[in-house]
């Protein structure tokens, strides 16, 4: 109902004892898979697209490769570089370009995204941090992406803060136990379905750290947290299991 690409862990769990489709990843694994939210009010979350892209649920697995779930983030990104043509945009015309996507996840699904005023501000302050122009190659931007489109666009974390372990090299705690997952299944409560995004404080994962793909897209650009000094650093943009 309120479509934060999150679902409470309580109900992971709870899902996972009544279906035949076992949601059974201990909290230690989703956490290093970068699939787990610890920052809201509401508890520990599950994060929907990082979970299935995750190396947990990848159908093939090589010494050298993996074959997973394809990124529905992808197609989108993909869009956005097509007509905006540019390794950075304005402010206004990133809400003009995404302002008029659809979601390619589902047919049910097929309304522009809700670009409300919080989205707006985050964006904002993106390219005030890096000139009045908005990186879209960026962590940041990739960020943005994620709470625009939650349930297609993986939460980008910072560069070492997840990886892409599969079950075998994690070890067996991978897999959580039936006592854990039914005591955090009896704390599963409902959430009032007009209670709206904003008193969720469903952003609260919102971090400003930025890591730019290039150098060359990091000259001239400087991080949030930086002031003044320069952006000279260079890393992945997505922490994702491919």
């Amino acid at each position: 109902t309120h479509h934060t690409g999150r679902v409470p862990l309580s109900k992971f769990y709870g899902t996972g004892l009544d279906a035949d489709w076992r949601f059974g990843e201990s909290e230690e694994y989703l956490r290093e898979l970068g699939a787990l939210d610890e920052t809201s009010w509401r508890g520990k979350q599950v994060i929907i697209p990082n979970y299935i892209q995750a190396a947990s649920n990848c159908i093939v697995s090589g010494e050298h490769y993996l074959v997973c779930c394809q990124n529905d983030c992808e197609v989108l990104l993909n869009e956005i570089e097509m007509k905006i043509a540019a390794p950075t945009a304005s402010p206004q015309t990133i809400l003009s370009v995404v302002g008029n996507m659809t979601s390619h996840i589902s047919v049910d699904d097929d309304q522009p995204p809700h670009l409300d005023s919080s989205l707006r501000a985050q964006l904002a302050q993106i390219s005030e941090a890096h000139g009045g122009e908005v990186p879209i190659h960026g962590r940041l931007f990739a960020q943005w992406l994620h709470y625009v489109f939650p349930r297609e666009c993986p939460f980008p974390h910072k560069t070492g803060t997840a990886t892409a372990a599969t079950p075998s090299e994690f070890g067996n705690s991978y897999i959580a136990s039936a006592e854990d997952m039914r005591r955090h299944a009896e704390n599963a409560s409902d959430i009032p379905a007009e209670m709206d995004k904003e008193e969720l404080q469903w952003m609260s994962q919102w971090s400003p750290e930025e890591e730019l793909v290039t150098d060359s897209l990091a000259h001239g650009f400087r991080a949030p947290w930086e002031g003044s000094r320069i952006a000279t650093g260079a890393a992945a943009l997505l922490a994702v299991a491919a």
